[in-house]
Order: structure tokens, then C-alpha cells, then sequence
């Protein structure tokens, strides 16, 4: 758990860099990004900040070598706004939010598939022995005299 100063630093520093990168960094090779989560250390020294990226795999990619490369900017864009002691080092990790929501959007298309086929297999079932297989308590009361 993480102290709630962290959690207002991190929230600032997400909210740093992804006015920055409206702004642009002037690198061609940034692509449709979205800054998804800041997360702190307690002791506020680095800070790993969650990014995702609209577009191809190569979009990505070239979106990921320019974050990379304005790391530093972007850290001294962050000090030059936080006014701490010291600055967070700073990591950027692509967020994999999207293809984890793909993967359990397939995953409910195919319980909705096999819970359709079950429900198809049901109506045209009927049972193996009798409808009601239980003893009722007046049957067993006629069945003795």
C-alpha cells in the first residue's frame, strides 16, 4: 500500500506527462499515446509510468524507443513541477489494459458459444428414466395396502 502523499505525487506526475506529450515532443516517431497509470515508490524515488499506444505493433514500437529517449526531458519536465526535493527517476512501461480486454472479450464469446450449444442440446433432451424418480408419500401409502 502506498502512502496517499505517493499517491497525489504519482497522480501529478501522470497528469505532467500527459500534458506534455499533448503538447508533443517534437519526435516523429511518437504515436497516439495515452498515459494510463503512475505508480511511486514510498520513498519516492522512481516511478513507473503505464502507457498505451493507438495503432500497430511497429507504432508501438516507435512510440516505445521515443518515450525511451525523451526520459529524461519528460523527468525534468516533472521536477521543474512538482518543486520536491528530488525528482523521481522515471521507467515507462506499455500497459497491456487492451490486449487483456481482448483476450476476456474472446474468452465471453465462447462461454456465450458453448452456453448456447448446451442450452440447444438441452431442449431436444429427454429424461433417462422416469420425468420425477422419487417415491411420493401417498404412492407409498396405496402401495402398502
Amino acid at each position: 500500500m502506498t502512502s496517499p502523499r505517493a499517491g497525489k505525487i504519482a497522480e501529478r506526475i501522470q497528469q505532467i506527462i500527459a500534458t506534455r506529450l499533448e503538447k508533443g515532443l517534437g519526435d516523429p516517431r511518437l504515436g497516439f499515446v495515452t498515459i494510463t497509470d503512475v505508480r511511486v515508490t514510498g520513498d519516492l524515488q522512481h516511478a513507473d509510468v503505464f502507457y498505451t499506444v493507438y495503432g500497430t505493433d511497429e507504432e508501438r514500437a516507435d512510440s516505445a524507443a521515443a518515450l525511451k529517449a525523451a526520459t529524461g526531458m519528460l523527468r525534468s519536465e516533472v521536477g521543474k513541477h512538482l518543486k520536491i526535493r528530488l525528482t523521481p527517476s522515471l521507467e515507462f512501461h506499455a500497459d497491456a489494459i487492451p490486449e487483456n480486454a481482448q483476450h476476456i472479450d474472446e474468452l465471453l464469446r465462447e462461454a456465450q458459444t458453448r452456453d448456447a450449444e448446451a442450452k440447444a442440446l438441452a431442449e431436444g433432451a429427454s429424461f433417462a428414466g422416469e420425468a420425477d424418480p422419487y417415491v411420493k408419500p401417498r404412492e407409498a401409502d396405496e402401495d402398502e395396502d
